[in-house]
């Protein structure tokens, strides 16, 4: 009985923790890529919010996910984007693309 409770909560947990890391298309119907770079980096820090927080943590570092808080240090912008594009390990392709992907890889960049 113990062991069907907890097959029945692992999987819960992967359904809804799966699909919080997918979420909707929507990336947030706002105008927000101005020319100065506090505006682009309100828009990249709402897209990791909406996008990547629920598995990678809102700190970039208490999410089930691996943390993001130096992932500069480790990648380049052009790397980070090609993940999120493309998607590594558990993390899915597709999450942003273009400059939706190209604005948060840039602002992860600097994280170091």
């Amino acid at each position: 009985m113990k062991k069907r409770l907890l097959s029945i909560a692992v999987g819960l947990f992967l359904l809804f923790g799966l699909a919080a890391c997918g979420g909707s298309k929507d990336n947030g119907g706002g105008n927000e890529s101005g020319g100065d770079g506090g505006t682009a980096t309100a828009s990249a820090e709402k897209l990791f919010e909406q996008k990547c927080s629920s598995c990678h943590g809102g700190d970039l570092k208490s999410g089930y996910a691996p943390d993001l808080d130096k992932i500069g240090s480790k990648y380049s912008k052009e790397e980070i984007e090609k993940i999120i594009e493309e998607g590594i390990g558990q993390m899915p392709k597709g999450l942003l693309q273009g400059d939706d992907a190209a604005k948060v890889a840039e602002w992860l960049a600097q994280k170091k």
